[in-house]
C-alpha cells in the first residue's frame, strides 16, 4: 500500500470512529481536518513540523501489566511509537513494526482500529519536530517473551497498570486505562485478538 492509501485509510477509519469521549470526539475532527489539508505530507516526518506518529500500547494478555520504554530524549516513561515509515502498508502497520522494534517481543497481536489520540506539542530536544499528532493502538502478548532494549530507549520493562513508574510522559496513564477499557470491550465481542495482515515488522 502506498504512503497515499495509508493516508486515506486512516482518514476513512477516523471519519468512521466515534470517539469515546466528546474531548476525542472534538480531536478527531481536528485530525480529520489536519490530514484533509495536508494530505501525504501528515504522515511525513519531513512533510512539515507538525506530523502524524502511530504508538503502541502494549499489554499483557490479562491485561494486568503494560510494557513500557524509558525514552532516551524525553526522559520519561512512554508506550512504544514513532514515525510512520516509506514502507509502512499502514498506519496500523506503522505502530505494529514501531512496537515490535522498540520492545524486542515478536508475540504481539494488534487489537483492532483506533483506540485514542493524543496531539501533543515537543521540546527543542526533538530536532525539527513541533507536534506529534499520535495515533494510538493496542497490542496484546500472546507468548512469554523477554523484552529487549532498542537504540531509542534506555530501558524497557514490565509494569502493573496499578503501579506505573516515574516520570510519565503526558497523559500516559490516563491514555492506558482508558485503552484497557477498549480492548477488554473488544474481546468481549471477539474471541481472540486478530494480527493485522501486511502490516510490516
Amino acid at each position: 500500500m502506498s504512503t497515499e492509501g495509508a493516508a486515506a485509510d486512516l482518514l476513512r477509519a477516523l471519519k468512521d470512529w466515534p470517539g469515546p469521549t466528546r474531548r476525542l470526539a472534538q480531536l478527531r475532527q481536528e485530525y480529520v481536518e489536519f490530514i484533509g489539508s495536508r494530505d501525504i505530507d501528515a504522515l511525513r516526518r519531513d512533510g512539515g513540523s507538525d506530523h502524524l506518529t502511530a504508538s503502541c500500547f502494549i499489554f499483557s494478555a490479562d491485561l494486568e501489566r503494560t510494557l513500557l520504554c524509558f525514552h532516551r530524549k524525553g526522559r520519561f516513561w512512554v508506550q512504544t511509537g514513532g514515525h510512520v515509515e516509506a514502507g509502512d502498508g499502514s498506519i496500523p502497520g506503522a505502530a505494529l513494526r514501531e512496537a515490535r522494534e522498540e520492545s524486542g517481543l515478536a508475540g504481539l497481536h494488534l487489537v483492532p482500529g483506533v483506540l485514542d489520540l493524543d496531539r501533543h506539542e515537543l521540546g527543542d530536544g526533538f530536532g525539527a519536530c513541533r507536534t506529534h499528532w499520535d495515533v494510538g493502538f493496542a497490542a496484546l502478548t500472546t507468548t512469554v517473551e523477554r523484552p529487549r532494549v532498542s537504540e531509542e530507549s534506555e530501558e524497557v520493562a514490565w509494569f502493573s497498570i496499578r503501579d506505573l513508574p516515574t516520570p510519565l510522559a503526558g497523559r500516559v496513564a490516563g491514555r492506558l486505562a482508558q485503552l484497557r477499557d477498549q480492548v477488554r470491550a473488544a474481546r468481549t465481542t471477539e474471541a481472540s485478538p486478530r494480527e493485522v495482515l501486511g502490516s510490516g515488522g
